[in-house]
């Protein structure tokens, strides 16, 4: 029987109203419905707001080193339950339980950055700007916040927004997909458990009318949000309509460029992880692999195949598995339509996962991976995110080319190069036009104490994610500028002060 899926608000679980729309939760791998989730109303999003807004004054009070102590505690609990996080978003998301843990513990390393608050938040002095007058500055909160977050990574991304919005000293609400709801909750348990006072930290579900409800509301200052380009633009543009500070973080077509120097076998498993973990559903995996030069190519096509033939898809319990079944039907189908119009443009469909069956979860969302060969850049599946196992492979003649058609691209959020030339691959990361560059990596995260974000259509706003980026967003800059009566007057002064 489905489970009705409460929000949190002040500290506590809440049901939904009992007039509420609600989405259906399902488990991807059997196709069958685990839970229902009310869709939070205008009303509800103002209880939480209300809640959030009383605890701010206290939290933004709070010494930034018992703050810390509270994440650090968090940070415990998590090392501690990971497996039990885990399992509830192989339930609810479908990825394999070793990728599940493998994201948890990215998110704990933000957790693990943000208990740093003490030493993030330091200002700057300088002492005599003018004679007698010092200036110092500091970095305070910016109050009510809120994070809007997408299904593929249910714990980390919530983890790269609110641990360093709570360190900074302001509450959080959290509106987490509502395809894969639970994991929010047990945060939001564990982070009560670690400490956190109520109302600092809320949870509310639902669709675009819960979404809208944030950014329209006044007592919201800041908006976090990952998730497509088209919503993205739209996060963007209606918060800096309502006047609230936003990074919206957007699409991706992630290319690999790989040259005729590259180890061959590193650059394939790189290619079998980067393209076919999560099922693809990840914003920086690899869909474009550009080997340079024909005979590249071919030797490219000639080790991804069998490998991919024999790719072990099943149920994320299956410790055997290396790849689960994509989120929704919804999602499944749209996966398959891409494949289709691969094929009416032209391009070479080498392995074709659209056959793919499993004995005993014929109701699950799975989907075998799939390989495109002689894609160009006019087709479909090349310039469109798929979110999908499924990897094109567009040839180019020489690097020029293979650079060229990256920088041309729509969205620039990751890519990688795998060569052993040093020069090549130096003129990569400086020269291409994407934000987050891999040398013989092929999944360029950057870690929690650097920051995340992509260029062009892969993101709005002007900070990226976590690290020192991550603590500018969640504060304001404030400069103080002082000097204490010393028993000399000098009277009035009409000019613009120069402290000289």
């Amino acid at each position: 029987m489905a489970s009705r899926i409460p929000h949190y608000i002040d500290g506590a679980r809440v049901d939904g109203r009992a007039d509420a729309r609600t989405s259906a939760v399902y488990n991807p791998a059997t196709g069958q419905q685990t839970g229902v989730l009310p869709v939070a109303t205008a009303a509800e999003v103002d209880r939480a707001v209300a809640a959030a807004n009383r605890a701010a004054p206290d939290w933004a009070a709070t010494p930034p080193l018992r703050r810390a102590r509270i994440l650090n505690r968090f940070l415990r609990i998590l090392e501690d339950r990971i497996d039990e996080l885990a399992h509830v978003i192989t339930a609810e998301h479908g990825k394999v339980f070793s990728d599940a843990k493998g994201e948890i513990q990215r998110g704990m390393e933000v957790v693990e950055f943000a208990t740093g608050a003490p030493q993030l938040l330091k200002g700057e002095v300088t002492e005599n700007v003018g004679t007698r007058v010092d200036s110092h500055s500091l970095r305070q909160p910016l109050g009510v916040v809120a994070g809007i977050t997408p299904f593929n990574f249910p714990a980390m991304v919530p983890m790269w927004m609110f641990p360093v919005a709570l360190a900074c000293g302001n509450p959080f609400i959290l509106k987490p997909s509502e395809r894969d709801p639970s994991a929010a909750l047990l945060i939001a348990d564990w982070l009560a458990e670690a400490g956190l006072p109520k109302g600092v930290f809320n949870v509310v579900h639902g669709d675009k009318e819960t979404v809208d409800a944030l950014l329209h509301h006044p007592d919201i200052a800041a908006i976090s949000f990952v998730g497509s380009t088209p919503i993205a633009r739209y996060i963007y543009e209606t918060a800096a309509h309502t006047g609230k500070r936003c990074q919206a973080l957007g699409g991706a077509k992630n290319h690999m460029i790989v040259m005729p120097d590259a180890d061959l076998d590193q650059a394939v498993d790189a290619l079998m992880g980067a393209a076919y973990g999560s099922a693809g559903e990840r914003c920086m995996a690899i869909s474009v692999a550009v080997p340079v030069g024909e005979k590249t190519a071919e030797a490219l096509i000639e080790r991804l195949v069998p490998k991919i033939n024999a790719l072990r898809v099943g149920p994320g319990t299956d410790p055997e598995a290396e790849m689960g079944p994509l989120v929704t039907r919804q999602h499944l189908d749209k996966v398959r339509s891409y494949i289709d119009a691969g094929v009416a443009e032209g391009a070479k469909l080498v392995v074709d996962g659209r056959g793919f069956r499993m004995q005993g979860y014929e109701d699950g969302y799975f989907i075998g991976g799939t390989l495109f060969d002689h894609v160009t850049t006019d087709m479909k599946i090349y310039r469109e995110e798929i979110f999908g196992p499924v990897l094109s492979v567009a040839r180019a003649p020489d690097y020029a080319t293979a650079a060229q058609m990256i920088n041309a691209h729509e969205f620039g959020n990751g890519t990688a190069i795998f060569t052993r030339d040093g020069d090549a691959a130096r003129e990569f990361a400086h020269a291409i036009k994407v934000g987050m560059v891999g040398i013989n990596v092929p999944i360029p995260v950057p870690m929690a104490f650097h920051s995340f974000g992509g260029w062009k259509a892969s993101i709005f706003g002007d900070h990226h994610m976590h690290g020192p980026e991550g603590v500018r967003f969640y504060t304001r800059l404030k400069t103080i500028t002082s000097r204490w009566p010393t028993g000399i007057r000098a009277g009035a002064e009409f000019v613009m002060p120069t402290m000289g």
